[in-house]
């Protein structure tokens, strides 16, 4: 697999992991379920990530050449930006119903 694919991977699922524990941290007021908190991490850690990327250069080559402060990088910014957007989008969809 290229690079760019693995580094992807590892970012959906960190985002994944992030949308998942801010969404059961967060209580009621942030809270989207288990499926919807996945599924806009995945995304918040994909968009985010690759971002990241482009702003760091170093963080491409995690895959390339099995680096792992990029690793780490890779997976520390997918997570925080999967939690990010899990965390704005759970407030917003509860401020809205309110």
């Amino acid at each position: 697999m290229s690079g760019v694919l693995i580094n992807l991977i590892v970012q959906v699922i960190a985002g994944i992991i992030g949308g998942n524990v801010v969404g059961s941290a967060g209580g009621k007021s942030v809270d989207l379920g288990p499926v919807l908190n996945s599924v806009v991490g995945a995304i918040g850690g994909g968009v985010g990530g690759q971002i990241l990327t482009a702003l760091i250069p170093v963080l491409a080559g995690a895959a390339s050449n099995m680096d792992v402060g990029a690793l780490v990088g890779q997976v520390a910014g997918g997570g925080v930006a999967g939690a990010i957007l899990t965390a704005i989008v759970g407030l917003l969809k509860n401020r809205l119903a309110a």
